[in-house]
């Protein structure tokens, strides 16, 4: 018995045969065909049925080792969470294989699409994805990012088609992201807060729209001076008209739904609300007498109903770590203040009154403790106090904070009203995610208004896939021995410990052949855990 190797087309299969003679003829029968067998297993099966063994002194070499483990799990979660047939109904067209690279190249190997298309060397990635040798950075990246941008819209509707029922909590988000270099004709590269503290730096903002559970669903790229509740009302009549999503429970922090955002929202019953209220609000409604400072209550959460408004309730709470912090953060600015009045009234020449406006107004500035300061010039010189009564009722509100809403108690209780919007951190865990942990979307590589937009877009994407591979080790990283300076279980280490299974490609008595390293016992745990066979 022997096998034939055989080509059709591109494909090498193998035919296992066996020959006799008979009456003088030499006769053959087919026993079988091997299909799926790269070429140098085939050639293996060949030496063995030939009675030709590899010696046991031959050893066998490593050629090349690439990694593996990481892309391949990766790549098996994009199948299992069908996001590729969202990215395109026919998944094995090479763009959209490509898209599927750079989503799990953020997970993996962040940086710029040339530094991705150049890990072919050294990561089994593009091979897994249909690219055999290097991968073009033009034809495998900058192209197929363009035809993802024109499947956007489509793809968030299936994301929120799949997450997203028609009467949700919906979390929403905005935050910046500062570019480097010129950006001269861009349209949404701009000045504006900057959330990173990088003076300087045009930005773009970016939106994000989470359900409950912190699942990301849709995002958007604004221009860098675009003011977070600006794009509240358009992000809602998006959810109902574009995605279809009725009946919305809208969650946002104070800077996005604003008294005027609000009114309009209730007044066209576009959703309902779950936000914080301003200390300036806090203070109105005390001096309303809707609610007295006795109320707030550490252990317990207070609900109030708004006589006035019978369906606005607010969920008073008071947490004391955040007292304290706040005090000390106060006393610390108004100490700093303090000084510099002190050395500005101490000069005994006698200064002219808009020059000592100015030296005030520098000592104040972005403080914002100015109403805590009662000052004047008197004869050429600063006289200056504090607000003491201020300060005394400020501190009485520190570490106070009330919930907002008007969704119904039925809906919503108490407990769960204040629940929802801590929840909110769980877009801010994106964000950091996205911009500086994980995924480091920044700094950018492209110049191209459409390209940092699908840029971004690929960025979320792969936090999708990531926010599946954390429920799914959940029991790793919640496990209570996994604490303090027994941590060892965090993303970046279930991730590391994949990388490290390669594919190595070795040979044997001239034959070239490609082998898995054997996985360990706690990377045959997160497999199991997240699914995913070799």
């Amino acid at each position: 018995m022997y096998l034939e190797i055989r080509q059709k087309n591109s494909t090498y299969y193998g035919v296992i045969r066996s020959s006799y003679r008979e009456g003088g003829r030499g006769h053959h029968l087919n026993h079988g065909t091997l299909w799926n067998m790269p070429l140098q297993t085939l050639k293996m099966i060949q030496l063995a049925l030939a009675d030709k063994a590899i010696p046991k002194d031959k050893k066998s070499k490593t050629l090349s080792s690439k990694e593996y483990g990481a892309s391949h799990a990766f790549l098996t979660l994009i199948h299992q969470t069908g996001l590729d047939k969202m990215i395109y109904s026919r998944p094995n067209e090479q763009w959209v294989k490509d898209i599927q690279a750079m989503i799990i190249g953020r997970l993996v190997y962040a940086g710029s699409k040339l530094h991705l298309s150049n890990t072919y060397k050294d990561s089994a990635l593009w091979e897994l994805c249909g690219v055999e040798g290097k991968a073009d950075v033009e034809a495998h990246c900058y192209l197929p990012m363009d035809r993802l941008l024109e499947r956007q819209k489509a793809i968030q509707k299936q994301l929120v088609k799949k997450h997203l029922s028609k009467g949700t909590l919906i979390m929403y988000d905005i935050t910046s992201s500062y570019m480097e270099g010129d950006y001269a004709h861009s349209e949404i590269v701009m000045n504006g807060y900057n959330r990173d503290l990088k003076k300087g730096h045009e930005q773009i903002c970016i939106g994000l729209l989470c359900n409950e559970d912190g699942c990301p669903v849709v995002v958007e790229v604004f221009p860098g001076n675009t003011q977070d509740a600006d794009t509240v009302m358009q992000k809602l009549h998006e959810l109902r008209q574009v995605y279809g999503v009725e009946d919305i429970l809208f969650v946002g922090d104070r800077g996005m739904i604003t008294p005027i955002n609000y009114k309009k929202i209730s007044g066209k019953k576009l959703a309902y609300v779950v936000t914080a209220l301003t200390h300036r609000q806090i203070k109105e409604l005390l001096n309303r007498r809707v609610i007295q400072l006795g109320l707030f209550d550490e252990n317990n959460i207070v609900e109030i109903v708004d006589p006035q408004s019978p369906e606005k309730r607010y969920c008073l709470c008071r947490n004391e770590g955040v007292s304290l912090k706040e005090r000390k953060t106060r006393r610390g600015i108004l100490t700093k203040i303090e000084k510099n009045l002190n050395k500005i009234s101490a000069v005994k020449k006698r200064r002219k009154p808009e020059e000592i406006g100015k030296l005030v107004g520098k000592a104040l500035a972005k403080t914002n403790m100015e109403h805590f300061i009662d000052w004047k010039v008197c004869d050429g010189r600063l006289e200056w106090k504090f607000f003491k009564e201020k300060i005394a009722e400020a501190e009485l509100l520190d570490g106070c904070y009330i919930i907002f809403t008007d969704v119904s108690q039925e809906r919503l209780n108490t407990k769960n009203v204040v629940k929802t919007y801590k929840n909110l951190q769980l877009v801010e865990q994106a964000f950091r995610q996205l911009k500086t942990v994980l995924l480091e979307m920044r700094p950018m590589y492209h110049h191209k208004d459409d390209r940092i937009r699908s840029h971004v877009f690929i960025c979320m994407l792969s936090y999708y896939i990531l926010w599946h591979f954390k429920n799914k080790l959940k029991v790793l990283f919640d496990d209570k021995q996994n604490t303090g300076k027994n941590r060892y279980w965090t993303i970046d280490n279930a991730i590391e410990r994949l990388k490290s299974i390669r594919k190595d490609t070795r040979e044997i008595n001239g034959i070239h052949y490609p082998e898995i390293t054997m996985p360990d016992d706690e990377q045959k745990k997160i497999l199991k855990l997240i699914d995913v066979n070799l």
